[in-house]
């Protein structure tokens, strides 16, 4: 409460002796010019000013150049060779695709590995990363076709190589500038990092599917996989992406039902209502695959009911009944009957041939009655679940198996044997099935009368994840890889491996469990051969131990290539010798390429490991990765393992942990797309952009800092607002730093300082410091890099800026040099910056070793050269709790300033003087026959000495006597702290109730520290004097 007329109230007088600064003076206080100190004079020389020897402001190419070289590529050579015997940290690197400059995606990845393996390096151990690409597949080879105006398969297969390493190697090349840009710890020469095209790689993947094939997991067959027309190659589910906006023409069919095909019970429904024929009403949302239905699946747990319109009779589910098109008209229930009565009937349908038999009705669990119409089209040639639904109930054989589409997606010759008569075949040979060919399905339905109602409807359908383009199913003869045979120890060692976050397990066991088999042969010419040879008559196909073995051995004398250039002679083994063969033209899955990138774990830049010791203790991508490289890894692995690789499958497991990563967002959420200009590249964010106003070079410690401060568990946004943010947080972490540099710079004396000189800040500041260093440290061991940031901000703004920096800013400039107190806070910015670099370390490598060479007393050329320490000083709950009490004090002291300040009464704290007044009781510190006051009010006497410090006041005092009057203003305000106390096990709790007190100084201002503690007849403040070494009276 301000008091503008204190002379309404009775004041007693303060307590006389040493707290004699808080009486009021005999006159009123003036603020004319004969108050203040004389002004001819300047003793800013005399002050120990901070002069910190890094720059507020720093250039980004500069620091790069300066500090990139020792912090990255010399860096890991270093502690490569160094820790020789110290425990090792595999990061196991999942290449990303060499093709295009590098997204922000691909910075996220990056920027969060190279943090785990700096700070494992400062933890001491030895770190192995080795970066790597994937370089095999259609998006470079479709460029190289492109660039060489080719179709696929009308160019020589080696040259279509030669020119696609070579394309990939550009690429390679591009994406390593790029990714040194950012201060990627690692050594970025050749010999130490991979390609999937290497031969060495190339052979060893050769070698592991050998192995699957000994260990019986490798297989060829006629069946449904998921085939891209665009790309005209099989695709596997992990190369598949789902767009819930696609559009299709569904359309509902009759399929007639003849009196003699039905089972007994239909036929007895039909009897009891005189129908000699009704229809089974099929929907399908890819008519395109009518030609070839093979069957039609109910649900034989769920009612069915023949219901009619007048026209038609239909077989239809009765829960279906609602959701039917209104063009069918009203239709009326003749009977119901369970979809078990059903079984036994047979149909037939538009597209059948006279010649061919009836199709038959089979029970499937997988069939609903919530959309469609409880009776599904089957297709096995252009269904997985079709296909195995059949196959399982013996149905099926391979032969039999109706697929009339071509690679391109276009309907072949085949069509010809499946439909009523020529003019029909001629109609729908040579079509694109999902385009021209569905409308010409389409319109001949309706032209025989087939078609009851085509709508069309918006669904989750799969599309190529290269091409953006929609997938057909079609059966083709493929290589599959038997996941079945290694499912259940694949998934006992998943339950071994830690992941980050938790919940993604749940994922990457569910992929794993749902899959039983890997199409793992694609049909493109740069990748990886499937050696398999074929007879020329039959076709049959030879992929033994004995043929691969054989074949290995003449690619690895004559390179992989040679396999499209050398004779196929050359390649036959002993055992199929006079056989009239030809080579696969078959490559393997990418999928598969970097699936077995875990081999290069055997051997650690020429220390070759232990077979269990070929184990990343971490792995880190993208969540789409679950799908993808987590996946293929392990199954690689176990396909390819002996018996006596896997008496624990835990061990097996390629990664002892996983990490996932979310994607980039633009500030709205929305992802990042170059028609939508919301797209940013790191490169831009390190070096600028053409306008470097609007787009500043931030230097590749922003960048990082970003990524760190994501929370990457889920998606992470990226946009000009938020990486201006990025930037003014590692401008307040580099002056932090920058002012306790500069403190250091002004102490002459490196003389350790006794523990027992520190004051309580001192030590409270000491104690946080080690609550920080051990929440940092156990942030990094858990992957929270986000934490690690929020607490280091949090303690800089905090504890550092807006506390110890501020309060101690005074002993700081205006002490004696040699002041112990001074010396104090020194030496304790020297702990804290110590530590402070090291925290900052991993996500700000370049800041820190700028920070490190301006004051290294270790004399290390790096800071990650010297090991991660605790600090000296622990935390005490006991000075910690006498802080609480100054600090809840403190809050009240800044908000009276602050009122003052408003009403214009003050302009600087420092004008002001504090007053604490407590309830009259006996205080006697120390003596124990005396009653001792509450805790909080003990606090306060002890460490009156401080007060001033803290609240940046001329004076701080504590007493019992009232306020007396005759002062210009008084603010004040009643608190009550509470305390706890423990004495022989007995918690006691004390509320103490105190009066904070603010008024203007009695004295005058100091010229040279601008306390106001100067005696009017003198020139400085008592401080001053002693410190400068003269007094000068006033004149």
């Amino acid at each position: 409460m301000y008091r503008a007329s204190p002379r309404g109230r009775a004041f007693a007088r303060l307590v006389a002796s040493s707290r004699s600064v808080l009486r009021p003076p005999r006159r009123r206080a003036s603020t004319s010019a004969q108050d203040e100190a004389p002004k001819s004079k300047s003793y800013q020389d005399t002050l120990l000013l901070p002069k910190p020897p890094i720059p507020q402001r720093f250039d980004a190419h500069e620091q790069a150049v300066r500090y990139g070289p020792r912090t990255t590529e010399e860096l890991y050579r270093w502690q490569w060779e160094a820790r020789r015997g110290s425990e090792l940290f595999v990061l196991h690197d999942g290449p990303p695709y060499a093709n295009g400059s590098l997204h922000n995606g691909h910075a996220v990845n990056k920027i969060l590995k190279d943090v785990i393996n700096r700070f494992q390096v400062l933890i001491g151990k030895r770190v192995h990363y080795m970066p790597g690409w994937d370089c095999h597949g259609l998006p470079i080879e479709n460029k190289v076709l492109k660039s060489l105006k080719a179709a696929p398969n009308t160019l020589p297969p080696n040259e279509v190589r030669a020119a696609s390493r070579q394309l990939a190697s550009e690429q390679i090349a591009i994406q390593r500038g790029e990714f040194k840009k950012m201060h990627i710890m690692t050594d970025w020469s050749e010999d130490h990092t991979y390609r999937t095209y290497d031969e060495e790689y190339e052979i060893r993947q050769l070698k592991l599917f050998r192995d699957m094939v000994n260990n019986a997991l490798i297989t060829r067959r006629f069946r449904p996989i998921w085939w891209s027309p665009a790309s005209r190659t099989a695709l596997a589910e992990g190369e598949l992406e789902y767009n819930d906006a696609h559009k299709s023409k569904s359309v509902y069919v009759k399929y007639p039902v003849l009196r003699a095909d039905m089972s007994e019970p239909l036929a007895q429904v039909a009897g009891k209502h005189g129908l000699s024929e009704l229809s089974l009403l099929v929907w399908t949302t890819t008519p395109w695959t009518l030609p070839a239905n093979m069957a039609v699946a109910i649900n034989s747990e769920i009612d069915y009911v023949v219901a009619s319109n007048g026209k038609s009779t239909f077989v239809v589910a009765k829960e279906a009944l609602i959701a039917l098109p209104k063009s069918l008209g009203e239709l009326e229930v003749l009977d119901t009957m369970p979809g078990s009565d059903l079984l036994g009937t047979r149909y037939r349908h538009f597209f059948q041939s006279p010649s061919s038999l009836s199709n038959p009705i089979f029970a499937a669990p997988y069939v609903k009655s919530d959309s469609g119409t409880g009776l599904v089209h089957s297709a096995p040639g252009h269904g997985s679940e079709d296909y195995s639904a059949l196959q399982a109930i013996g149905l099926l054989k391979e032969r039999d198996i109706l697929s009339p589409v071509d690679g391109e997606g276009r309907y072949t010759s085949d069509i010809l044997k499946l439909v009523p008569d020529e003019a029909t075949g001629d109609r729908l040979l040579g079509k694109q099935v999902q385009d021209e060919g569905n409308d010409e399905v389409l319109q001949l339905l309706r032209d025989a009368g087939a078609s009851v109602a085509v709508k069309t409807i918006k669904h989750k359908y799969p599309y190529d994840w290269k091409t953006k383009t929609p997938v057909i199913t079609r059966a083709t003869s493929q290589w599959f890889a038997n996941i079945d045979g290694v499912k259940e120890k694949a998934l006992r060692a998943l339950s071994s491996v830690v992941f980050y976050p938790e919940g993604a397990r749940a994922r990457l066991e569910s992929f794993v469990r749902e899959r039983s088999e890997w199409c793992i042969s694609r049909q493109r010419t740069w990748g990886v051969p499937i050696p398999a040879l074929h007879d020329v008559g039959t076709d049959e196909a030879y992929l033994t131990v004995e043929s691969l073995d054989h074949i290995i051995g003449v690619l690895s004398e004559k390179g992989v290539d040679y396999w499209w250039d050398g004779p196929v002679e050359e390649f036959i083994p002993p055992s199929l010798k006079g056989k009239t063969l030809r080579k696969s033209t078959d490559t393997m899955d990418v999928w598969f390429d970097s699936g077995t990138s875990w081999s290069l774990l055997r051997n650690l830049h020429g220390e070759v490991q232990q077979s269990g010791a070929a184990r990343a203790d971490v792995c880190l991508e993208g969540s789409d990765q679950h799908r993808g490289w987590f996946q293929s890894l392990l199954l690689t692995k176990f396909m390819s393992a002996s018996e006596g690789d896997t008496p624990n499958p835990a061990a097996l497991a390629p990664y002892k942990a996983l990490i996932t990563h979310g994607f980039v967002m633009d500030e709205q959420g929305r992802k990042m797309s170059k028609s939508d200009g919301n797209v940013i590249s790191p490169i831009t964010t390190i070096e600028g952009g053409e306008n470097l106003k609007r787009e500043p070079a931030y230097g590749a410690d922003v960048l990082r800092l970003w990524a760190a401060t994501s929370n990457y568990s889920s998606d992470m946004s990226m946009g000009p607002v938020i990486l201006k943010q990025a930037s003014e947080a590692l401008r307040k972490l580099r002056n932090t730093a920058r002012f306790m540099l500069g403190v250091i710079g002004t102490s002459k004396n490196d003389d350790p300082v006794k523990s027992s000189d520190y004051g309580l800040l001192d030590r409270y500041m000491l104690g946080e410091l080690s609550l920080l260093e051990k929440k940092c440290r156990e942030y990094y061991q858990d992957y929270q890099f986000h934490r690690v940031v929020h607490a280091l901000n949090d303690f800089s703004t905090v504890q550092l800026s807006a506390l110890y920096f501020d309060v101690t800013k005074d002993c700081l400039y205006a002490d004696p040099i040699d002041n112990i107190q001074r010396r104090c806070i020194v030496a304790t910015c020297k702990e804290i910056l110590r530590v402070y670099k090291t925290l900052l370390a991993p996500i700000a490598p370049l800041l820190a070793e700028e920070i490190h060479e301006a004051w290294n007393p270790t004399n290390t050329p790096s800071i990650f050269m010297e090991p991660w320490q605790g600090t000296s000083m622990e935390g005490d709950a006991q000075i910690r709790g006498q802080m609480d009490i100054l600090l809840q004090v403190r809050r009240t002291v800044l908000q009276l300033l602050e009122s003052a300040r408003n009403d214009k009464k003050l302009r600087s704290s420092l004008e002001a003087v504090v007053y604490i007044r407590h309830d009259p009781v006996e205080v006697t510190l120390g003596n124990p026959f005396r009653p001792t006051p509450p805790p909080a009010l003990t606090t306060l006497l002890q460490h009156e000495d401080l007060l001033k410090t803290l609240f940046i006041t001329s004076d701080a005092r504590v007493g019992s006597s009232e306020v007396e009057g005759g002062h210009p203003w008084v603010y004040d305000k009643i608190i009550a702290l509470d305390t706890q106390e423990q004495k022989e096990d007995v918690m006691s709790k004390h509320t103490t109730v105190l009066t904070v007190y603010i008024m203007p100084s009695p004295l005058k201002k100091c010229p040279r520290c601008w306390t106001y503690r100067r005696k009017p007849e003198l020139e400085l403040c008592d401080r001053c004097t002693d410190t400068v070494g003269h007094t000068h009276a006033h004149q």
